[in-house]
């Protein structure tokens, strides 16, 4: 029997964006000094656990691409949340990152297969721990993160998280919600 099995994106989920000046932009934290986890995020995902999810967080983060930091600060970031849930007590099954964006100033950082709405990450996944997607959901602020559920074949739940607003509108998910918590009082 496959598992089922819960995709999350990173920010607008687990953490919060920050608001970055010189771009006039809300982004993803470029260094662990600025990342915030969101509110009850811990609670949901252990609850998530319990009842038989397979927990995955798959994550664009592009800053390096675009030449707004190093790659290590968001490597360190990604570890940060990763060791914060871990120390929450919330059992994380595996993380998938893509650094790439069409449009980086880096070489070998551009055009990817990985980069969500692509359903990448989430069919290797599937692949690598035998789960059922037709049973499984995508969870995101935006509706690149919908499309790549659907694209997988999963059910699909948009967290309308508030610095994300314009990045949505265009897909319809499956459930609609205020939070992460909320998600996941809502999904069998």
């Amino acid at each position: 029997m496959s598992d089922k099995a819960l995709f999350i994106d990173r920010d607008g989920i687990i953490n919060d964006l920050v608001f970055y000046p010189s771009h006039g932009e809300w982004e993803s934290p470029r260094d662990v000094g600025a990342l915030r986890i969101r509110p009850s995020v811990e609670g949901a995902l252990r609850d998530a656990v319990e009842r038989q999810w397979r927990v995955f967080l798959i994550t664009n983060q592009p800053s390096y691409a675009k030449g707004k930091c190093s790659l290590e600060s968001l490597q360190q970031v990604q570890q940060q949340v990763l060791d914060h849930l871990e120390n929450e007590g919330v059992m994380i099954t595996d993380s998938y990152v893509c650094f790439h964006h069409p449009e980086s100033k880096i070489a070998g950082f551009g055009d990817c297969e990985c980069r969500k709405p692509s359903p990448y990450f989430i069919q290797e996944a599937a692949r690598k721990y035998a789960l059922d997607l037709s049973r499984s959901w995508m969870v995101g602020d935006q509706d690149m993160d919908i499309e790549a559920g659907r694209r997988a074949g999963c059910l699909t739940a948009l967290v309308e998280y508030e610095h994300s607003s314009h990045k949505r509108g265009k897909v319809r998910p499956d459930l609609t919600c205020a939070d992460l918590a909320e998600v996941v009082r809502n999904i069998d």
